[in-house]
Formats: C-alpha cells, sequence, structure tokens
C-alpha cells in the first residue's frame, strides 16, 4: 500500500515540475524574445542634439514635429555628414552644460546667444543671426517710450519676466543686480518659455516680457491685446542709445570638431545672399513665420 501511494505521489511530482518547467521555460522565451525586438528596434543616432522647441520660428511643435530654422539647418548638416541626428527637446537652462558634458548631448541649437561664460564650456559655430532684445507689453500699460524703442530705465520699479536662461533673463537679471535697475526694486522673474512670460502678462504676475525680437514679433502677432518695442541701453557721453543685441550660433561639445566644422560649412552656404539679397536663413525666417510659403 505504502508503495504503490509512494510511486503515485512521485508520478505526480515529477509531472508537476515538468509542467512548471514548461511555464517557466516559455516565460523565459518570451521575455527573452521581447527584449531581443525590443532592442532591434531602438534605433542608434551618430549625434544627438538638444534643443528647446517654444522658441519660434527657431523651434516649435507642430502636431509632435519639431519644425523651425534650426531644425532645418541640422537636417542639412545631417545630410552633408550622412549622419543620423536625434534632437531632443529639453529644458533651455540645461542646454550648455549637457552639451560641455558630452553624454548625452553633442550640440545644442535653440536660438542660443554668445557669451563669454558659455564659450568656455562649449565651442560656437559662426553666428547666423542678430537680434534685438524686445519688451512685451499690454497696450493698455505701455512703459514710456519714443514710439521707436524702449530703455532700461523705463523698466524701473516694475516686475518683469523671461525665458529662465535665456539672453533676456540674464540681462534683466544683470541690470537689476548691477545695471540702471539696481536699488529700484525691479522684481526678476523666471519662466519655462518666452510665450509663457508673456501670458503671465495677462494673468497680471508680471508688468513687462523680455523676449528676443522674433520671439516677441510672433507672440504679438497672435495676441491683439499686446505690443512689443526693441529695448536699448542709454547712450552716455553724449554717445546715442544702443541696442541690447545678441548673436545666435550652434552650440558643439568640444571634442566634436568634426561636428563643429559641418555646421560652420553649412551655415556659411545658407548665409549667402542671393540676387535679392536674402540668405536662405532669412527665408527660412519668414517661412517659419508664416509670411511666405517658400
Amino acid at each position: 500500500m505504502s508503495i504503490c501511494y509512494n510511486k503515485l505521489m512521485a508520478r505526480r511530482i515529477k509531472r508537476f515540475f515538468s509542467a512548471e518547467f514548461i511555464i517557466i521555460s516559455l516565460m523565459v522565451l518570451v521575455v527573452g524574445l521581447s527584449t531581443f525586438f525590443f532592442i532591434k528596434n531602438i534605433e542608434v543616432y551618430d549625434y544627438v542634439i538638444e534643443t528647446n522647441a517654444f522658441f519660434a520660428p527657431f523651434e516649435y511643435y507642430d502636431n509632435r514635429d519639431i519644425k523651425g530654422v534650426d531644425v532645418d539647418i541640422i537636417n542639412r548638416v545631417a545630410e552633408k555628414m550622412d549622419k543620423t541626428v536625434q534632437l531632443k527637446n529639453v529644458e533651455f537652462d540645461v542646454i550648455i552644460d549637457n552639451v560641455s558634458d558630452g553624454i548625452i548631448a553633442d550640440a545644442g541649437a535653440a536660438g542660443l546667444t554668445i557669451t563669454e561664460s558659455r564659450a568656455e564650456k562649449v565651442n560656437f559655430s559662426i553666428p547666423y543671426y542678430t537680434s534685438v532684445q524686445y519688451v512685451i507689453y499690454n497696450k493698455n500699460n505701455a512703459p514710456k517710450n519714443n514710439d521707436v524703442y524702449i530703455v532700461w530705465e523705463a523698466l524701473a520699479g516694475k516686475s518683469l519676466g523671461s525665458q529662465t536662461g535665456g539672453t533676456g533673463y540674464l540681462f534683466m537679471a544683470d541690470e537689476a543686480e548691477n545695471g540702471v535697475l539696481a536699488g529700484t526694486n525691479t522684481i526678476v522673474k523666471g519662466f519655462d518659455s518666452h510665450q509663457l512670460a508673456a501670458d503671465a502678462i495677462g494673468a497680471h504676475l508680471i508688468d513687462y516680457a523680455i523676449a528676443d525680437e522674433l520671439a516677441a514679433k510672433f507672440i504679438v502677432e497672435k495676441n491683439p491685446s499686446l505690443a512689443a518695442l526693441p529695448l536699448y541701453y542709454s547712450g552716455t557721453d553724449g554717445l546715442p542709445d544702443e541696442p541690447a543685441e545678441e548673436s545666435y550660433a550652434i552650440a558643439v561639445n568640444k571634442n566634436r570638431p568634426e561636428l563643429l566644422s559641418a555646421f560652420n560649412e553649412v551655415l556659411t552656404e545658407m548665409l549667402m545672399p542671393d540676387e535679392s539679397g536674402k540668405s536662405e536663413i532669412d527665408k527660412l525666417i519668414l517661412k517659419h513665420m508664416g509670411l511666405t510659403d517658400e
């Protein structure tokens, strides 16, 4: 009796573990195949370029696609080098440091202004656009101006906003701390984009927003309650007032000389004026601002 019982139990245990083995084997096979196809479908890029896609017309979202002047430049470089490029949207104020590290980004294109502090961390391409800072304001609450431009002193004691890490933010923060706005109780606020800074005017969070020229014009064109004028530094000792200017360039990791060279070659070609006096960059700006069908 006990012998038969033991044999029966042994057969059952054997069947149980055989079934369990089969199930475990199938699970391992499924996981292995899933991992294989997942890895197989991962696209490996030659270069990763970071941007902040909220700076039209240089970069902006069109549904789920990032488009803009900088994107067209990047695509031309990728074609010239016969390389694949991944464009990643990130917070604006991390781009320079990410490119400098070179671990997760090889270059950055986001209407980046050339500054001495940034040039210590990355290499810059040749400049491809010169912009003036603009003041965006509600038409019913315009700062003092001469109908042509606004000087920094007209913003004293007001609350100002701009894109965190952008040139406008750096300019206004410096003026509030060390310049003509120092000691005037001027409030400086940072936002994730120029558009959010402009929206803050309508929400009564700030009085005025400071943005790059084309970004300001793009925003104002879509909001009839807003207006914008260039921002100037007051001349001293009889000198004329001067605009708050900046030059855009592509930031490239210092260990990617071949990528820097390709950007410079492409930008040189795209900056060459045609018989009408306009460069390809000029035409792309008009195109992405919706001012031409070309």
